[in-house]
């Protein structure tokens, strides 16, 4: 799951390949459409899109002479799970280091009355 984690992160660290999954998130599109919406060339979208297919995030199918990409449910999942984790523990921890200033805090007012 690291590998993919990895390469999911990487390929959303781009602003270019995050516009075009953030419009995927929207509905299908066609690489020409993407490209109409994108100050980058079709080719370059072209190249965005393939890697944001390798890492899981986005699939295609043929209609016709067009390639229409949409986001990977699966990929989309993985990544959601990933950040609940991350979440959930930096959450927590958050609430342990909370109730323990709390509670130093409370001992220290006990100890100046």
């Amino acid at each position: 799951m690291g590998t993919y984690r990895d390469a999911a992160l990487a390929a959303l660290g781009d602003p270019t390949r995050r516009a075009i999954f953030e419009r995927l998130g929207e509905g299908p599109c066609a690489v020409g459409q993407l490209a109409a919406d994108l100050p980058v060339s079709r080719p370059a979208v072209s190249q965005h899109l393939r890697v944001l297919e390798q890492a899981g995030l986005v699939t295609h199918e043929a209609v016709g002479t067009r390639r229409v990409y949409r986001l990977n449910p699966t990929g989309i999942d993985a990544l959601r799970v990933y950040f609940t984790r991350f979440w959930t523990t930096a959450m927590s921890a958050f609430q342990d280091e909370a109730g323990r200033r709390a509670a130093e805090e409370r001992a220290t007012d006990q100890e100046q009355s």
